[in-house]
């Protein structure tokens, strides 16, 4: 049959096969299907007219969706979420860069070691990194009435402190992409006389740039979605787009948070596009066929 290469079975696959092999496919399909159906029930809520969060509705509306883009304390958060995302993505990039790099050598001692330190954010609860950045970024040194801060509730100290969550990102996706280099390559430049800059800005990077963009990707959505932290180390000048819905839903719940829900929806979406195309770039680049 036609439909068995769909299936992965081969032509000869008994009854029983097929059956379970349908049966499987149908099961992942139910699961796939609850974990995505919270999502796919927030996208028609957002364009509805009511003031209250309501499903079905009668009127279809754009209403929240102008809030959100022309509403200033909305329009502030998206700015700041842009900000600190960008120099967060350029930080974590050339940092996990340049650890992946030094992790890739095969004589580099303790890698276990350093690699387990290097993602330990990813395991660490977030609110423990946040109190912990929250206590750190405060000066023991000049000791006051009040407490003084050096980099609380500054675009420095929340730029870090995404940064400090983002790199583990960079550091995993450049290593699985330097997991197939060919070390020879470099030998083979500096041979030619080729300074260790120039090495890396013709040889290496044209080869994992895939996996440095993978990564930057990665860094980015983590600083865009990130919430826990701003609240220890942010103020009320630091307000991102996920600290804004998260007050929203504290404070007043807004269907305007349902807008800015499926707007980062779309966001991630086309994040895991662009993702997906760079794997598969990669991985012909690599020679494995597609």
């Amino acid at each position: 049959m036609d439909w068995l290469p769909l299936l992965g079975l081969p032509p000869y696959a008994s009854i029983a096969e097929r059956a379970w092999r349908l049966c499987f496919f149908l099961f992942c399909g139910l699961v796939l299907l609850f974990l995505i159906s919270p999502i796919l029930i927030v996208i028609p809520i957002s364009f509805n007219d009511s003031s209250f969060l309501s499903f079905p509705r009668d009127v279809w509306s754009t209403r929240w969706y102008e809030d959100f883009f022309f509403n200033d304390r909305w329009t502030t958060a998206v700015k700041n979420s842009v900000i600190i995302a960008f120099f967060t993505t350029i930080l974590a990039t050339t940092l996990g860069t340049l650890a992946a790099l030094g992790l890739s050598r095969p004589n580099f001692p303790a890698r276990a070691a350093v690699m387990a330190v290097l993602i330990s954010p990813m395991v660490v609860p977030v609110v423990i990194t946040a109190a912990a950045l929250y206590f750190f970024y405060a000066n023991p040194l000049v000791v006051t009435a009040e407490p003084a801060f050096i980099l609380n509730n500054t675009y420095v100290g929340v730029i870090l402190a995404h940064t400090l969550l983002a790199t583990p990102f960079v550091v995993i996706t450049v290593t699985a992409t330097l997991t197939g280099f060919d070390q020879s390559m470099i030998r083979a430049g500096a041979s030619l006389g080729a300074p260790p800059a120039t090495v890396f800005r013709k040889v290496i990077l044209p080869l994992i740039s895939p996996g440095v963009i993978s990564g930057a990707l990665f860094a980015f959505v983590t600083s865009w979605d990130e919430v826990v932290v701003v609240l220890f180390v942010g103020s009320s000048d630091q307000r991102t787009l996920p600290r804004q819905m998260f007050s929203g839903i504290r404070e007043m719940i807004s269907p305007t948070i349902t807008a800015a829900a499926t707007v980062l929806i779309s966001l991630a979406v086309l994040m895991l596009v662009t993702v997906e195309l760079l794997r598969r770039r990669a991985e012909r680049l690599r020679g494995i066929r597609v």
